[in-house]
C-alpha cells in the first residue's frame, strides 16, 4: 500500500498494512519510495498520510474511540 506524506509530498510505502488499519497504533512503518535506492524503513505518524489522491484516511484507522452512528 502506498500513501502520500502531506509535508514532502512524496509516497510513503506502508511496510505493515495491518498496523495502518489498527486504531490503536498512531504510527506506522513504511519508507519513503523515491529516487533509485531502497530508503531505509522509518516510522511515520498516521495524522501525517493521506490517500495519494489526498483524501484523508479513515477516522477509524486513526480513532480507536470511533463508533459507526447509525
Amino acid at each position: 500500500m502506498y500513501l502520500k506524506h502531506k509535508q514532502s509530498g512524496n509516497l510513503v510505502e506502508i511496510l505493515d498494512v495491518k498496523a495502518m488499519a489498527d486504531p490503536c497504533q498512531a504510527r506506522v512503518a513504511g519508507r519513503y519510495h523515491a529516487g533509485e535506492e531502497l530508503q531505509d524503513p522509518e516510522n511515520f505518524s498516521k495524522s501525517d498520510l493521506v490517500f495519494p489522491s489526498g483524501e484523508a484516511l479513515p477516522v477509524c484507522w486513526q480513532d480507536p474511540d470511533y463508533k459507526l452512528v447509525q
